[in-house]
């Protein structure tokens, strides 16, 4: 049985004996005369007196929550509320799992690398990129190179253009300390063009005339 009355405790009970905050109140913790009832479905049952939302929620073995609060009457609907919570928490694992999926990789520069180098470094921006992850390019300044951050700017901004077609820019350069640094983020995938299929009764490949 879903119901669950009232408890002494700032916290109540779900149906899985998990605590439910008070943030959200169910049952008998909703404490006004009248209600806006949403069944269980969505229907709208309409405006019903408290003891009647709560008796129907009994009756349904369900829970009666208060869904908008700010509304007058508050909106309250019947549902399995430890259910509710749980689907919640599994869509909420489930949410940081996928950006989990996205890291962030780092490739360092000089400012005054050479050709060779530079293309060895971009190489790796590019796999990173193509493996769906962002990218932190750093151009670490030594000595007197801290005085041209124009040269590590400069490089960035090749270095962004060389892969535009794989990234996108979603940092831009930054001087932090004696390093600067620009994060490119992968262009997400364009769906797939649908398959152009020829008509019933005409060849897929019609000879040009």
């Amino acid at each position: 049985m879903a119901y669950h009355g009232s408890s002494p405790s700032p916290h109540t009970t779900s149906i899985r004996g998990d605590p439910i905050s008070t943030e959200t109140r169910i049952n008998d913790r909703i404490r006004v005369p009248e209600v806006r009832l949403v069944g269980p479905n969505g229907e709208q049952v309409g405006i019903v007196r408290i003891e009647d939302a709560l008796r129907l929620a009994q009756e349904a073995e369900l829970d009666l929550v208060e869904v908008a609060a700010q509304a007058r009457p508050p909106v309250c609907k019947l549902m399995d509320y430890g259910k509710f919570k749980y689907e919640s928490a599994q869509k909420a694992r489930e949410s940081r799992r996928n950006q989990q999926l996205t890291t962030i990789k780092e490739q360092k520069l000089r400012p005054k690398i050479d050709t060779h180098d530079y293309e060895t470094k971009k190489r790796n921006v590019v796999r990173f990129l193509e493996g769906g992850n962002k990218v932190k390019v750093t151009i670490m300044f030594r000595g007197r190179e801290q005085s041209r951050p124009e040269l590590g700017f400069r490089l960035l901004q090749r270095l962004a253009e060389d892969v535009a077609e794989l990234g996108t820019v979603e940092a831009a350069p930054k001087q932090d300390g004696r390093n600067m640094t620009m994060v490119i983020a992968p262009n997400k995938k364009p769906a797939p063009r649908p398959r152009v299929t020829a008509s019933a009764g005409e060849p897929a490949d019609a000879p040009q005339g």
